[in-house]
Order: C-alpha cells, then sequence, then structure tokens
C-alpha cells in the first residue's frame, strides 16, 4: 500500500526531495517585496505602481503561478477580510489561521505550482497583518496585485 498522496510509490524529481534543487530565495533581500508597506503612511503608490510592479516580478516565474492558482489565495485572503470586517473583536483567534497562508504557500511551492517569489509576497504581506484595519490594506493590496497580475499574463 502506498502512502497518501503518493504517485505509485515513486518520488516526483521535481519535488522537494530532489537534491538538485535550486538556493532558496532570501525573501528579505528582495527589494521589491521589502516595498509593500501596510503601516502608515501608507505609499499612494501601493495599490497601483507598487502593486503593478509585484505582478510583473511573479509574471516572470516561468510556468509557475497561474493565475488561477494565486486567484485561491486572494480568495482566502478576503474571505478572512470579510471575517474580521463582521467581528474584529475576533482577529486574535482568526489570525493563527489567515497565517496559515504561509504554511499553504509552501506546500504549493513544493507541488511547484508557485514560485519561491510568490511565496515571499505571501510570507511578507501576511507578516504586516496586525489587525482588522492592516487585514483590510492587505486585502486590497492582493485585489490590485491580481488585477495587474491577470493583466501581466492574460491566457493563465
Amino acid at each position: 500500500m502506498s502512502a497518501p498522496y503518493s504517485h505509485g510509490g515513486q518520488r516526483n524529481p521535481g519535488n522537494s526531495y530532489n537534491s538538485n534543487k535550486k538556493a532558496s530565495l532570501d525573501c528579505k533581500t528582495v527589494a521589491w517585496i521589502q516595498s509593500i508597506n501596510f503601516q502608515n503612511p501608507l505609499n499612494p503608490e501601493l495599490f497601483s505602481g507598487q502593486a503593478k510592479k509585484v505582478a510583473e516580478e511573479i509574471a516572470r516565474d516561468g510556468k509557475a503561478n497561474k493565475s488561477s492558482q494565486l486567484r485561491r489565495f486572494y480568495d482566502e485572503i478576503v474571505v478572512w477580510e470579510e471575517k474580521l470586517a463582521v467581528d474584529p473583536t475576533k482577529f486574535d483567534e482568526f489570525l493563527p489561521f489567515i497565517r496559515m497562508l504561509n504554511a499553504k504557500a509552501a506546500y504549493a511551492r513544493g507541488r511547484e505550482v508557485v514560485s519561491e517569489s510568490f511565496v515571499c509576497l505571501v510570507e511578507h504581506t501576511l507578516a504586516q497583518v496586525r489587525d482588522a484595519k492592516t487585514m483590510t490594506l492587505c486585502k486590497l493590496f492582493w485585489e490590485a496585485f491580481m488585477g495587474f497580475y491577470k493583466s501581466e499574463r492574460p491566457s493563465d
């Protein structure tokens, strides 16, 4: 009997078990990711120029990052933002589940359906969520990012 989620007991040569795996990206050194900031004062370009730049960078990552895959992450961010809009006092209760998106992004990276840059984007934006207001800003940034991303890769 094979393990759950296995493919007939054979390892996928492109998965994380591959010894030829590329060196990991250091998210803290990527300027276009670090420029995203949800703290006051907000950069007037956050939802326009910055979101567009991030979309352009993420779109460069080859076959990974199909817009339908990225949309799943955005949709989950929207769900959590809507729950907080109804009851902001539940922020502390919801935060572990919001941050669980990092694990989901890592899993998607392991399956090679998203890029390391995308994982960094998820990590960086979720790390800035500190209350209902910053969750809304996170959602708005992702909304802008997704719009620009679709214009970068319309056929995905």
